[in-house]
């Protein structure tokens, strides 16, 4: 038995009424994911537990089959991990964003951030940058190191791992003075960091040819999800698959490779929604082929475009994701002559409205090629809630892929 598992990233959202009150998966053409609807068992389920912040590590975990409450320790380790970070004991690993922070402000606390990934600037862009923080603010008990786009990394000597940080993409729009790291908090070195971060940045040459070229700048770092040398059990012990994940995103290659399955580059995966998804697929048919039994296809591309309300391109994700991705990928297992199961899901919504994820359930199918369940003819929010199968714990679904 085979089985693919692939998440379209904050492909879940709300009824809009520039698409007739309809959301983007019910307008989107997904034909593939639309026909294996019809026969899988088909659901919702919540990936995040109450309580918790609804982040892409806590809910890809419970996907992966590990509980969030017991093994979540923060998504910036994972994305260490990934990076090949050796993290040690007493290093916490926080997520170093460079955003766009508004100019016309003298001081910084009263600066509007208006974009939490810089235009999704470049990695060879933001590497220059990042060089630029570890030369002027790096030392010999904090790192930075350069991750992809505009997710980096830094590491931090007895940092601490508990400080309650703002996610950048949950304030876009808004004045950050109310949001930046308080001394009385005990915030007052992140903040300082932060602030002349934006001295050393905003007219960096970097910058400057961004704004030549029309483009936002990636002018101030911003610290947020801390968390220690991560530890989570071995998948193929635990489930008896040879597992590989195939991500663009540093957090779900940490996951994976913690979980000691093993993660497959592919060249011109981005994150956003011009990335390579034909060599997604591709990666995934290899994977299959070399032996592996499991392979986890995550896509950021709808999550991206939610955080920057970007309707159409939204729509746009979900259509190549069912083209690019799950056809030919489908099209190979059917073809392989070995039964084989399909598990489709997003890990969280990221509404367009909200910009940001939120904790409701998200609709999922589990196709399984020897039998058939009376489905949903359009797979979707709703279509998957009117059929009144709700899966509590997202933690649990690997038993139910398994079963």
């Amino acid at each position: 038995m085979k089985y693919l598992v692939l998440i379209p990233d904050g492909m879940a959202d709300e009824k809009i009424e520039e698409l007739g009150q309809r959301t983007p998966m019910e307008v989107a053409k997904k034909p593939t994911m639309d026909m294996l609807a019809k026969t899988a068992t088909v659901g919702t389920v919540s990936n995040v537990p109450i309580g918790m912040v609804p982040e892409s590590d806590t809910a890809n975990m419970a996907i992966l089959s590990f509980d969030p409450k017991i093994y979540s320790k923060g998504r910036s380790p994972l994305e260490a991990v990934s990076m090949g970070i050796e993290m040690k004991p007493d290093e916490t690993a926080y997520r170093c964003n460079v955003v766009t922070l508004s100019e016309d402000e003298e001081n910084y606390d009263d600066k509007i951030i208006l974009d939490h990934s810089a235009d999704e600037i470049t990695t060879a862009e933001a590497n220059e940058l990042i060089k630029a923080l570890e030369a002027k603010l790096g030392t010999d008990y904090r790192r930075f190191y350069t991750g992809v786009s505009y997710r980096h990394c830094l590491i931090w000597k007895n940092g601490n791992d508990k400080y309650d940080f703002m996610r950048p993409h949950d304030i876009l729009g808004k004045r950050i003075g109310e949001y930046l790291p308080k001394a009385e908090n005990g915030g007052k070195e992140f903040y300082d960091l932060m602030r002349e971060s934006y001295n050393i940045l905003n007219h960096h040459p970097v910058n400057e040819a961004r704004r030549a070229r029309g483009l936002k700048p990636a002018n101030s770092a911003w610290l947020w999800s801390p968390g220690k040398k991560p530890q989570l059990p071995n998948f193929r012990e635990k489930w008896g698959l040879n597992a590989a994940v195939i991500s663009a995103v540093d957090l779900i290659k940490g996951i994976g490779l913690c979980a000691g399955m093993r993660s497959i580059d592919v060249e011109g995966a981005t994150g956003n929604v011009h990335t390579n998804y034909e060599g997604k697929a591709n990666a995934a048919i290899e994977a299959f082929k070399s032996g592996h039994d499991f392979v986890y296809i995550h896509v950021e591309a709808p999550d991206e475009c939610g955080h920057r309300a970007e309707l159409e391109n939204k729509i746009l994700s979900v259509e190549l994701i069912d083209k690019k991705i799950l056809k030919p990928v489908y099209e190979y297992l059917a073809a392989s002559g070995e039964d084989f199961r399909v598990m489709i899901l997003p890990d969280h919504p990221t509404p367009i409205r909200l910009r940001t994820h939120t904790i409701h359930p998200v609709p999922f199918l589990i196709y399984d090629s020897v039998k058939i369940s009376n489905g949903v003819e359009n797979f979707s929010e709703e279509s998957a809630a009117n059929k009144g199968f709700y899966v509590k714990d997202g933690y649990t679904l690997m038993e139910l892929l398994k079963k």
